[in-house]
This record gives C-alpha cells, sequence and structure tokens, in this order.
C-alpha cells in the first residue's frame, strides 16, 4: 500500500464528495422529491388519462437502467438538437430516477393513512386538496420517511455514474489520479472507503430521524 499516494489523493478525493457528489445529490433528490409528488398524485388521479401517464412514466423509469437514463440525456439528445451540459444531464437523469421509484414509496405512504382522515377532514368542510395538503399528506411523510431516505443513501452512490458524463465529483477525482498514477487498486479503494464513511453518516441520521418520528406514528 501506498501510504503517501493515499495521503496526498485524500484530499481531492474528499474535495469531489464535498464540491460534486454531495451538491449532485442534494438537487437531484430534492427535484425527484417534488416531481415524486406530483406523480404519486396523478397515479392516485380517478381520471384515466392523468393516472395512465403516471403509470407510463414510473414503468419506463423502472424498467430501464439509471446509466441508460443519463447516456439518452446527455449523448441521446444533442441528436435531435438538444444537448445540454453534464451537471445539468446528471440532476437531470437522477432526479427522473428518483422521481420514477419515489412515487411509488409516496403513493402507498398516502394509501396508508386511514380512511378515516379523509371523512374526518370531509365531515367539517374541508377541501379535498386542503385535506391533503393539512392531514394527509404530512402523515404520509412520516411513514416514508424509512424508504425515501434508502432511496437518498443509494442516490449516493449512484452519482458515481456521472463520471462518465465527465462531472468532477467523489469518483470522476480517483479516476484522473488513478490515470496519472496507474495505481487503480488504491485509488478506487480509497474513493469506495469515502463512499462508505458519507453512506455511514446519512445511515446513522436516518436511524435518529427514524426514531424521532416514530413516536408520532400510531402502531
Amino acid at each position: 500500500m501506498d501510504w503517501e499516494l493515499v495521503r496526498t489523493s485524500l484530499g481531492p478525493i474528499v474535495r469531489g464528495a464535498v464540491l460534486g457528489t454531495i451538491p449532485l445529490t442534494l438537487a437531484s433528490f430534492a427535484l425527484g422529491l417534488a416531481l415524486a409528488l406530483a406523480v404519486a398524485l396523478m397515479r392516485l388521479s380517478h381520471i384515466r388519462v392523468v393516472s395512465g401517464l403516471a403509470r407510463a412514466y414510473i414503468s419506463v423509469i423502472r424498467g430501464t437502467p439509471l446509466l441508460v437514463q443519463l447516456f439518452v440525456i446527455f449523448y441521446g439528445l444533442p441528436s435531435v438538437g438538444l444537448t445540454i451540459s453534464p451537471w445539468p444531464s446528471a440532476i437531470i437523469a437522477f432526479s427522473m430516477n428518483v422521481g420514477g421509484y419515489g412515487a411509488e414509496i409516496i403513493r402507498a405512504a398516502i394509501l396508508s393513512v386511514p380512511k378515516g382522515q379523509w371523512e374526518a377532514a370531509h365531515m367539517v368542510g374541508m377541501p379535498r386538496a386542503l385535506a391533503l395538503r393539512r392531514i394527509i399528506l404530512p402523515q404520509a411523510a412520516r411513514v416514508s420517511v424509512p424508504p425515501l431516505s434508502n432511496t437518498f443513501i443509494s442516490l449516493v452512490k449512484d452519482t458515481s455514474l456521472a463520471s462518465l458524463i465527465l462531472v468532477t465529483e467523489l469518483f470522476r477525482e480517483a479516476q484522473q489520479i488513478a490515470a496519472v498514477s496507474q495505481e487503480f487498486m488504491v485509488l478506487y479503494v480509497e474513493a469506495a472507503a469515502v463512499y462508505w464513511v458519507v453512506c455511514l453518516f446519512l445511515s446513522t441520521a436516518q436511524s435518529l430521524l427514524e426514531r424521532r418520528l416514530d413516536r408520532y406514528v400510531a402502531h
């Protein structure tokens, strides 16, 4: 093990995580979560066309590899006259992917709220949209935290695919240093270790959040 290489490369790799991987993850997850909520509500719609469009979107996202989705956006769209730079391409691809998987999580969480909650809101004259916003979604949010947190942690690791479209993030930094030093094993294991530390931190935060919210969830 070349410990000097490990020491000198750790800074750039961590910088790639702080300036690349983490911002990419946060931006993609935030946009993906908003998209997931919209698709979940479409999926629950009684209008067949709206529900059908949501079903089709979820089917395409869940039925195709994330790498292919990323390549279609970055390499495929220019062939039809739409060129998107690496960072926005990565954010769009990751957000759409989160939206597809997150939509089913949110839909299931909404359906888990007892129907009596809807009926109680209706009895006091609360419109459906207001009941959804003030009563149903807050309860569904507590139920959806664990699976959505797992999606977030998975997204941290999935951002490594952005290196394939030249986005400078954690793994891209490791690749560049490895290409110069030819110490691929050392650099890739080091990158894996940094991913593991980040995910370990997020897993701990997830556990703390779940315990805090668990007291508000009926058993």
